[in-house]
């Protein structure tokens, strides 16, 4: 069974940019199966299920969704191997900057759009800059000029990863994706052993606990304090 990623920050297309990919992937006969991870509600898995897809989907509630995900990948990986899967696409929450969700081995795609901000992409960090491929999204609002400065800005934090464009709601570009993420003499039984590419977000404090209230007498572990006398409040 074939495995890939995808991740992204919220609202930037990742479920249409799969499903057209996924249609992609039917006309080649290879069956697919999605595991949704969200934070507090998705209705997503109601799609997947209108496109004959299998489907599961797991919310992390209070945790941490990539802490989330990665706890219950093997799960998932089992869960594919009895649906007697092709290929399986684990789709990630609407991620923030910081999160990790790339796992060696293991196809990553990050999806961005065109109208999150020119900066955007050097604000985002792994989910970004250790990506496989990344697909930009939402190109068809935008002139061809912002477009291709987009690309340069995405390129200059990961000058490794492919680049291409697709439309959510044509599905323009999907077709090459498919081909990109999938590769038949590929097999993988299970994740157990693999290591992510970068390091989760490190945080093990009181308010990770269950802690409300504010201040320095409630707070405990991991803490950062800003130097308010520097500029970059590091």
């Amino acid at each position: 069974m074939n495995i890939a990623t995808f991740s992204g920050p919220p609202s930037s297309g990742k479920t249409s940019v799969i499903l057209k990919t996924i249609e992609a992937l039917k006309q080649r006969g290879i069956s697919v199966g999605v595991v949704k991870f969200d934070c507090l509600y998705t209705d997503d898995d109601i799609l997947y299920e209108k496109a004959g897809v299998p489907v599961r989907k797991g919310l992390s509630g209070s945790l941490c969704p990539d802490h989330f995900f990665i706890s219950n990948i093997e799960e998932v990986v089992q869960w594919g191997k009895k649906q007697n899967l092709d290929f399986l696409i684990t789709e990630s929450a609407g991620l923030c900057n910081r999160c990790s969700p790339y796992i060696q081995g293991i196809k990553s795609i990050c999806v961005i759009d065109n109208l999150s901000g020119i900066n955007t992409p050097k604000k985002i960090g792994p989910m970004l800059k250790s990506a496989d491929i990344v697909v930009i999204t939402k190109g068809d609002i935008v002139s061809q000029a912002e477009r291709e400065v987009f690309s340069s800005k995405v390129n200059s934090v990961n000058p490794k990863a492919v680049t291409i464009h697709i439309n959510g709601l044509t599905g323009q570009g999907a077709y090459e994706l498919s081909t990109l993420i999938y590769d038949e003499n590929e097999e993988i039984d299970t994740v157990k052993g693999k290591r992510l590419k970068f390091s989760m977000p490190s945080a093990l404090c009181s308010y990770c606990l269950g802690e409300t209230r504010i201040g320095e007498d409630y707070q405990m572990g991991n803490v950062r304090k800003m130097k308010l006398g520097d500029k970059d409040g590091r």
